[in-house]
């Protein structure tokens, strides 16, 4: 409960052992954090922050229309779009002798990479991998792309393409 009298709202929706930060919602917790931010004077963090609600902002209002939100999943994937940005940017930036530029892609990243769910280990990439190829009926390279499809359903935005690809064309020979 508030600490200051004649209010009675709770402070953590969740509960006092840090739940509620599980029942957010993703924008949400951005927005919380943006709050957060601005109050500690994280420049850098802010900036990040409100870029990324910007782009949530911007795909709900592509998919949806005015209004609209996105799933945690669609949100993830936006995340997710947003760090390969920077690992993009990182790559450049060491090409071209630009070490500051990188160091600052790298701390926007990491600030980002808060609001990933922690990656499923190796054994459950590859058995996620394996129930994908028996769904799709798979035995050659070349149903690779039926096998991505339903093995990202199945991550549901836990884990990375790229990952999910190495993966599937280990199983399946390649």
């Amino acid at each position: 409960m508030s600490d200051m009298p004649g209010h009675s709202i709770s402070i953590r929706p969740g509960g006092e052992d840090g739940a509620w930060w599980k029942t957010m919602t993703f924008q949400a917790k951005i927005d919380r954090e943006i709050k957060a931010a601005m109050l500690a004077r994280e420049t850098l963090k802010l900036g990040v922050l409100r870029m990324l609600k910007a782009a949530l902002m911007n795909s709900a209002i592509e998919k949806h229309g005015a209004g609209g939100a996105l799933n945690d999943s669609d949100a993830l994937a936006i995340v997710r779009k947003e760090i390969k940005k920077r690992q993009d940017a990182i790559e450049g930036f060491e090409k071209g002798d630009r070490p500051a530029m990188a160091d600052n892609e790298r701390a926007e990243m990491a600030i980002l990479s808060v609001f990933l769910p922690a990656a499923p280990g190796a054994g459950e990439v590859a058995a996620l991998v394996r129930e994908a190829i028996a769904e799709a009926g798979a035995t050659t390279r070349q149903q690779m792309g039926a096998v991505m499809k339903i093995a990202s359903a199945k991550a549901g935005g836990r884990i990375d393409g790229r990952t999910l690809s190495t993966e599937v064309q280990k199983q399946l020979g390649g």
